[in-house]
């Protein structure tokens, strides 16, 4: 319901109650969003015209699919904070329904200071793989672009992830403390 009731208000209905750093993680990921949807956007016109090209004129974009990989796995990683600012992570509330409010908070905080911890796991582990293809120097079969560098690029939105996270838990935390919904 009250899940509902935010939605409702928009999705940035609970970010007065963020401090400045809030303020500005939450532009920040917002930015990083926004960026996704447009290369989203670009690949989707990218593979319209390359099916469209290979139906019609037995032409298509060279390496569209490797182009489409690459992209998309940066585009889908600059969701993530903006999603869980805006508590719109996925949750299933039938055990916390009829719960306190305080205890919501705190299995909030906790779910926060997972996903900052996952997040934390993600730039770590990309960064690290990133790292170890650009020593091997792999190449796309087809264009030659550097595959380490479509990974590297996934590192900024699992940074803000993190940083999103650890917010979050503090927000909870701060909110439980205050009594604050």
């Amino acid at each position: 319901m009250q899940e509902l009731q935010a939605l409702e208000a928009g999705p940035e209905a609970g970010s007065e109650a963020f401090g400045p750093l809030g303020r500005m993680l939450l532009g920040a990921a917002k930015a990083m969003a926004v960026i996704g949807g447009l290369i989203f956007t670009g690949l989707v016109v990218m593979s319209l015209v390359s099916i469209v090209g290979r139906k019609l004129f037995s032409w298509a974009v060279p390496g569209d699919m490797e182009v489409l990989q690459m992209c998309a796995a940066f585009a889908a990683a600059s969701f993530f904070a903006y999603c869980h600012l805006i508590h719109g992570d996925v949750k299933v509330d039938f055990f916390t329904a009829h719960m306190a409010r305080r205890k919501v908070l705190a299995l909030d905080a906790v779910g926060s200071l997972l996903i900052a911890g996952f997040g934390a796991l993600l730039t770590w582990r990309t960064w690290v793989g990133a790292m170890s293809i650009r020593e091997v120097g792999e190449t796309s079969p087809i264009l030659g672009w550097p595959v380490w560098v479509a990974q590297a690029l996934m590192v900024p939105g699992f940074i803000l992830l993190t940083a999103a996270g650890l917010y979050m838990a503090c927000h909870h935390l701060a909110a439980m403390r205050e009594g604050r919904q």
